[in-house]
């Protein structure tokens, strides 16, 4: 079966900064795929050239089998985008939206109307269906704007961060959409997030991006199971100290990080004892002790030595660098 969507060695730049950096992975037809990353990774950027709004600067990539760059008429008529700012008329009605898109797809009227019935029951806006945009919630502007994309039936639907900036229980109900459409009609989601749990739960296979490049790249469940075991977390204002004192065969990784020792192991119960007993012989103090499974915040610090909320800021100086320069 061929891939729903195919990346080979795709890059953009912007004068200086390299915002994707010769990316490759294949996205199987049915599948939900997520680009996990902090602000500023690369993800919308990646996104954007996967749906033909931006050009690559170089490598390829295909969509339902057609190039981004020579077939661009092809692959925007087989695929749906939510974007991650919102694009919908606020001085119109809910149905009023979807009927203007459907007819930017030259739909039939009759069909136009019988899509738009089934996909705004489908989304809970049935009754709204009447009333001005400008009068909706986030989540249901957010519903509206899948239900829409979906109107033309594409094969893949990009949705970008669709969940920014929503109440936790629009998110889970948002989720609880984004995984019907994919269970009942098959489309192929590639979803773009910064919500760790969101790719959790959602997603087939995650790529991990950060700086442009993709550092991990699997099912969440494979991610995490590759740090190994339950993670241990040591708070303590001689973290140093910690991890020079810890190096037993046992843990199979340590990361010292802003006041912290991070520890993998497996059957944590059995050690956590005789750790905290060592460094207090040591005169070592240990503020606190957590031990949990591992998550995919855990694999990002992994493979990065930072968080993702460390990563953000980072990009944000860094872009104020850019700015900084770009005014002299």
């Amino acid at each position: 079966m061929n891939a729903a969507i195919h990346v080979e060695n795709l890059t953009r730049r912007f004068q200086n900064l390299v915002a994707v950096d010769s990316i490759s992975f294949d996205i199987e037809p049915g599948e939900i795929f997520g680009l996990l990353g902090p602000n500023g990774a690369g993800k919308t950027t990646t996104i954007s050239m996967l749906s033909t709004m931006l050009k690559p600067t170089s490598g390829s990539a295909t969509v339902n089998g057609m190039d981004i760059i020579h077939d661009e008429d092809g692959v925007r008529k087989s695929i749906g985008i939510v974007f991650q700012d919102q694009s919908l008329d606020e001085e119109l009605t809910g149905w009023e939206n979807m009927d203007f898109h459907g007819r930017l797809y030259r739909i039939p009227a009759e069909t136009r109307r019988k899509r738009i019935d089934v996909l705004l029951a489908l989304v809970e806006l049935s009754d709204r269906k009447d009333d001005l945009v400008k009068t909706f919630s986030g989540g249901m502007r957010r519903r509206l704007e899948i239900a829409r994309g979906l109107l033309h039936e594409p094969k893949v639907l990009f949705l970008d961060e669709p969940t920014l900036g929503l109440d936790p229980q629009t998110r889970n109900h948002l989720w609880q959409y984004i995984a019907t459409l994919n269970r009942e009609k098959g489309i192929t989601i590639i979803l773009t997030t910064h919500y760790m749990e969101e790719a959790d739960r959602l997603c087939n296979r995650v790529a991990i991006i950060d700086h442009g490049k993709i550092i991990a790249l699997d099912s969440p469940q494979n991610l995490k199971e590759g740090i190994g075991g339950d993670v241990v977390t040591l708070r303590s204002e001689n973290a140093r100290a910690i991890a020079l004192t810890l190096d037993d065969p046992w843990i199979s990784r340590l990361e010292e990080h802003d006041g912290t020792v991070t520890l993998s192991l497996k059957n944590a119960e059995e050690h956590i004892s005789g750790i905290i007993t060592r460094l207090a012989a040591k005169g070592i103090p240990v503020e606190s002790v957590s031990i949990h499974k591992p998550t995919l915040e855990d694999v990002f610090l992994c493979f990065t030595g930072k968080t993702i909320r460390e990563e953000e800021a980072d990009h944000r100086d860094m872009v104020r660098m850019f700015q900084r320069k770009a005014r002299r």
